[in-house]
């Protein structure tokens, strides 16, 4: 099996010029994995908070979570790591 990280994707252009999606600090509301969960591509891993917005961050495919960076409250920047996931088939 393979270990891939799974990172914060690059934030909309758009958040960046209008604002009308965020106010202040995009932080980590929740967490809705632990290590040695199963997940399949798409499953929500966090959800995000934007201060007018809740996202959640997808398994870019599907997986064992085997260790988590982040934590509730967290304030990430794009490119940060969030999890390592093991590749399943």
């Amino acid at each position: 099996m393979v270990c891939r990280e799974v990172r914060l994707p690059q934030f909309p252009e758009c958040w960046k010029t209008c604002g009308s999606c965020t106010q202040g600090a995009v932080f980590v509301l929740e967490l809705l994995v632990v290590p040695g969960d199963v997940v399949a591509r798409d499953d929500a891993l966090l959800t995000l908070e934007t201060g007018k917005v809740a996202l959640d961050i997808p398994a870019p495919f599907s997986g064992v979570v085997r260790e988590i960076f982040v934590a509730a409250g967290d304030v990430p920047q794009e490119g940060d790591l969030l999890l390592i996931l093991e590749e399943t088939t």
